[in-house]
């Protein structure tokens, strides 16, 4: 029998506390990038217009 079959539902309690952990690191995520300067950001090819999809993109569910 493979993994996948042996997962159980989760609870909505573990659901909550994994979508409150997500917006957490998407919050670190973006104040990170936004105390870097014009110049780091250019740097990594990021303007602060870019910042919130650059975040996005690094959360998106696959």
């Amino acid at each position: 029998m493979s993994d996948h079959n042996n997962r159980r539902p989760r609870s909505a309690i573990a659901t909550m506390l994994l979508r409150g952990l997500g917006r957490w690191q998407r919050r670190k995520a973006m104040d990170q990038l936004q105390a870097l300067d014009d110049r780091q950001l250019r740097d990594i090819g990021l303007s602060r217009n870019d910042i919130p999809r650059a975040v996005e993109g690094l959360f998106r569910d696959k």
